[in-house]
């Protein structure tokens, strides 16, 4: 059997190609001046994609007026394959573009869609996410931030961890409790506010990463007496869990082809420093399950893709993101333990999935890859009980 696309997609591609030839993506603008974190609008950054914006290539999918074309499921695929394969990123801020505006658009009022989601799509305002907190972790229908509302406000104090681009971000989508726990089951409780980082009663504490003491994404952020209108919800209220279920599921549909083409690049040069500086039996044996994994990503992908095109369950994405995360954590593993010493050496750099580093560094990086989108445990839970229908312990 041999699968292809349609002659109408095909030239959706060649149509894509020919518009980034024209207006070639400011890659060694991002060398020069790297985001210092994921909501960090740097100028070259804001241009590229004000100009995807206004070319309909932002988000293809989409139309016109939101950054789109109208383009259909098969050629969205095509579009994400396209830029992985050349690494290009449509925007520093990705949970601003591919998770809040989605939100946005799915469960915001017109006014909130007017002025919060296009300005996020054309590059004028970033966003961080406030969902994990120090005390439920990725269990998010544990979280204990309150919003008590006063009238036309909402005053809200909590903590929020591990909140990417925190420091950078103009905005936060935040999840808070809104009934108490003694009044309803814990998950029916909960709402979502779009706040101002800006907002009096919001400090931020960024955390340094151990792989590189200069750069920090993630903060802990925490909410003192903040005051914010009531017309700031997003949804109804208590609804927060059904929009949380589109948010994650936003991120997840997006991960499966990114970690699919981080594994073919990362197989790669290991297939190429193995050439260089030899390997064993085991070592190729271990390079042969790596390259089964990159397949399997690819096969998996495709036919959870095809059930999404027919309007079918997908359980395929849950799999994925679980699958692709630790699969390319066992092949970063392998790449520094086939260099020996030699692995630890920050001047022998691996594939640059996160920013540039040696082997070791990548591979202790993978391990924050297995969190966004619902942490591997959270999955394997899914997993078990959505997909294979086991009971609960």
């Amino acid at each position: 059997m041999h699968l292809r696309f349609s002659d109408e997609d095909e030239q959706f591609r060649v149509e894509l190609l020919a518009w980034l030839e024209e207006h070639p993506p400011p890659i060694q603008e991002e060398r020069d001046d790297p985001p210092h974190s994921s909501a960090d609008k740097r100028p070259w950054a804001v241009q590229w994609q004000r100009t995807l914006f206004d070319a309909g290539y932002l988000v293809p999918g989409w139309p016109p007026e939101h950054g789109g074309r109208n383009a259909n499921a098969v050629q969205q695929m095509i579009y994400f394959e396209e830029l992985e394969r050349r690494k290009i990123r449509r925007t520093t801020n990705p949970q601003g573009l591919s998770i809040v505006t989605p939100s946005l658009l799915d469960f915001g009022t017109p006014e909130q869609v007017e002025q919060l989601a296009l300005p996020t799509l054309r590059a004028e305002i970033s966003w961080c996410l406030g969902m994990s907190e120090p005390n439920a972790g990725s269990d998010l229908a544990g979280l204990s931030t309150r919003a008590v509302q006063d009238g036309d406000r909402f005053i809200v104090n909590g903590q929020k961890v591990w909140t990417s681009g925190a420091q950078d971000a103009d905005w936060c989508m935040c999840f808070v409790r809104t009934t108490p726990l003694d009044q309803a089951p814990k998950h029916k409780g909960i709402s979502v506010l779009a706040i101002p980082m800006s907002t009096p009663g919001i400090e931020y504490r960024p955390i340094a990463e151990l792989t590189g003491p200069d750069y920090a994404d993630t903060n802990e952020v925490f909410l003192t007496d903040v005051e914010v209108p009531v017309e700031n919800l997003v949804g109804a209220l208590n609804d927060g869990w059904r929009l949380a279920g589109g948010s994650l599921a936003h991120e997840r549909a997006m991960l499966w082809i990114n970690y699919a083409y981080d594994q073919k690049d990362t197989l790669e040069q290991l297939i190429a420093q193995a050439k260089e500086r030899g390997t064993t039996d085991r070592g190729r044996d271990l390079i042969a399950t790596a390259a089964i994994d990159e397949q399997a990503l690819l096969a998996l992908g495709y036919r959870g893709f095809a059930k999404f095109q027919k309007g079918q369950a997908s359980p395929e994405h849950s799999i994925l993101k679980l699958f692709g995360s630790e699969a390319l954590q066992r092949t970063l593993l392998l790449g520094a333990e086939e260099l020996g010493a030699d692995g630890i050496d920050l001047d022998i750099l691996a594939p640059s999935i996160w920013r540039s580093g040696s082997w070791a560094q990548q591979y202790l990086r993978s391990f924050a890859a297995t969190i966004p989108g619902g942490t591997s445990e959270i999955q394997r839970n899914i997993i078990a009980e959505r997909v294979l229908g086991l009971p609960r312990s």
